[in-house]
C-alpha cells in the first residue's frame, strides 16, 4: 500500500484503551445526597449472598449491559436498580477519571446527586445489605491511610528467556500499587471504592 493510503485509515481514527475489547466495563456513581441541610457521600455495603465481594463497602453500579447507551448511563441504571428509584431523581451526572485494572477490567465512575431522602431508598436486598452515608466534610478533613502493594511477575514455565535480552535474568519492571483506606464509625471503606473517592476528593481541592 502507498503510504498516503495507509496514513489516511487512521486520518479519523478515535483512540481508545489498547487491548480493551477483551475487558470487562463496569460504570459505578459516587452518590452525593442531602442529609440534615449537610451534602453526604452514600455508601453500600454488598450483600453476603453476593458471589463477587461479600459484605464490601462499594458505590453503586456494575457492569455495562448492551442495552445502555454509554457509560453514563449505566451507572445511572445500576444506581437505580440498587437503590430502588426512578432514574429521573439521579441528576447532575458527570465523569471521573476513568481507572484501568491490571485485572483485565475498565471502570467508569461519574459523581451524580440523588433528589430524595434516605428514607425513600429501598435498597435491592439481593445485592445490598445495607447503605449508610459518610457527611463529605469528614471525608475531606481526613487523608486516608495508604498501604503498599506490589505485583510480581512470573512468566510461565515455557516463556522463550533466550529469545530476550538478559535471558532469565532480565530486569522486570514490577509494579506497586497503593491501597487507600478511609475509617468510620464501624465501616472501613478501602480498594477501588477507596481510591475513587480519594480521586474526588482532591478534585474538590
Amino acid at each position: 500500500m502507498d503510504v498516503n493510503e495507509i496514513l489516511q485509515l487512521f486520518k479519523d481514527r478515535t483512540p481508545k484503551v489498547l487491548g480493551s475489547e477483551t475487558f470487562s466495563e463496569y460504570a459505578i456513581l459516587l452518590p452525593l445526597i442531602e442529609v440534615n441541610g449537610q451534602t453526604h457521600v452514600l455508601f453500600e455495603v454488598r450483600s453476603l449472598n453476593m458471589r463477587r465481594q461479600p459484605g464490601e463497602i462499594c458505590f453503586p453500579g456494575g457492569r455495562i449491559d448492551r442495552s445502555d447507551s454509554d457509560e453514563k448511563a449505566a451507572a445511572i441504571r445500576e444506581t437505580s436498580e440498587e437503590l430502588g428509584i426512578h432514574t429521573d431523581t439521579i441528576t447532575d451526572v458527570y465523569p471521573l477519571d476513568y481507572i484501568v485494572s491490571p485485572f483485565g477490567t475498565i471502570i467508569y465512575p461519574y459523581v451524580g446527586k440523588i433528589n430524595v431522602s434516605l428514607k425513600e431508598l429501598k435498597p435491592n436486598q439481593a445485592e445490598v445489605d445495607e447503605i449508610f452515608t459518610t457527611p463529605l466534610t469528614y471525608l475531606q478533613e481526613r487523608e486516608p491511610d495508604l498501604y503498599n502493594i506490589k505485583f510480581k511477575m512470573e512468566p510461565e514455565e515455557s516463556f522463550p528467556f533466550k529469545q530476550i535480552p538478559g535471558g532469565e535474568n532480565y530486569n522486570w519492571q514490577a509494579r506497586n500499587m497503593k491501597e487507600h483506606f478511609y475509617y468510620y464509625e464501624d465501616k472501613v471503606i478501602w480498594g477501588l471504592t477507596a481510591r475513587v473517592l480519594h480521586h474526588f476528593v482532591k478534585l474538590l481541592s
